[in-house]
């Protein structure tokens, strides 16, 4: 049978739009989420805690961000979580925000200035390498020769000048690493809640635990709150805990931890940055060594993992 070309239909001409992976938009997404929100929480924290005790400011912050989240989500229809997925959320919460993100606070109500706790909270990638052993989560080459990278362009971002401390913060915030890595590990090994409730039940969960112990070592209002650290609280409930939160354990159920915890890599980045931009604090030839090393490192840990 012969076919008439002219009954062919013609080629199409029309420019072909090319489709974006909506998961791998999300990713990407969640991760300058990350890189970029979390690297100002420490100044944001800073800034909030001349009127809060650290406790206090992460109880008022987290239980608000949990109720918001909590009651939007079950308008819309979410399903609450079980008894068990509450107590799950309550250990995860612990370790992740009470453990992780309180410990940062305490240090840097002890004097512990915003750029080398961000430093010092890089070490959370090589904790979590660790704690991944348990469940014989064998890292990658390339995971290794990341870590090491970030962790080198971390340790030569140190050699600022401004970034002081004292023996105690130094070990607490390393503590904070350490419960916030293994929260990390252990959160995909739990029955949690499913989509963004996982984030609602922790931050609620956190929230009220924060609350416990600031009453517990008898913390009080520094005077009264200033409109400089009410905005600050704002924002570390609104970008810190409801963004970037957020974006952390949709990190969570989506990468490899270790790519999830990544962004402790650029965070003393950006917060370097707020010290030069805001603070009037000057770069030196450490910094320009340091962030190449950085961002090098981040890239071998993402490789192949998204």
């Amino acid at each position: 049978m012969t076919v008439n070309k002219l009954d062919m239909p013609a080629p199409s001409t029309a420019p072909q739009i090319a489709t974006i992976n909506p998961k791998r938009f999300w990713i990407t997404a969640s991760l300058l989420t990350v890189y970029i929100v979390w690297g100002t929480t420490y100044l944001g924290s800073h800034i909030a805690m001349a009127s809060f005790p650290p406790y206090l400011l992460m109880g008022i912050r987290f239980l608000i961000a949990g109720i918001i989240l909590y009651v939007g989500l079950r308008l819309n229809g979410s399903t609450p979580p079980t008894l068990a997925q509450w107590r799950n959320s309550t250990i995860a919460g612990g370790l992740i925000i009470v453990g992780g993100t309180g410990s940062i606070a305490l240090a840097q109500n002890a004097a512990i200035s915003s750029g080398l706790a961000a430093t010092l909270v890089a070490t959370v990638p090589l904790w979590t390498l660790i704690f991944g052993l348990i469940w014989k989560k064998k890292p990658g080459r390339y995971e290794w020769i990341g870590v090491g990278l970030g962790i080198v362009g971390v340790a030569v971002m140190t050699m600022e000048g401004n970034l002081q401390a004292n023996p105690i913060g130094v070990g607490i915030i390393l503590f904070g690493a350490a419960s916030w890595a293994f929260g990390s590990v252990l959160s995909t090994h739990l029955n949690l809640p499913k989509g963004m409730m996982i984030n609602a039940a922790q931050m609620l969960m956190a929230g009220i635990l924060f609350l416990v112990f600031s009453a517990l070592r008898g913390e009080h209002m520094v005077g009264t709150p200033t409109s400089d650290t009410l905005w600050a609280l704002i924002y570390l409930i609104t970008f810190g805990s409801l963004g970037g939160m957020s974006a952390y354990i949709y990190l969570l159920s989506n990468v490899s931890p270790l790519l999830a915890t990544s962004y402790t890599f650029v965070n003393p980045v950006i917060a370097l940055l707020l010290g030069v931009f805001i603070g009037g604090e000057v770069l030196t030839g450490s910094a320009f060594i340091a962030l190449p090393l950085i961002l090098l490192g981040v890239g071998f840990v993402a490789y192949r993992k998204t």
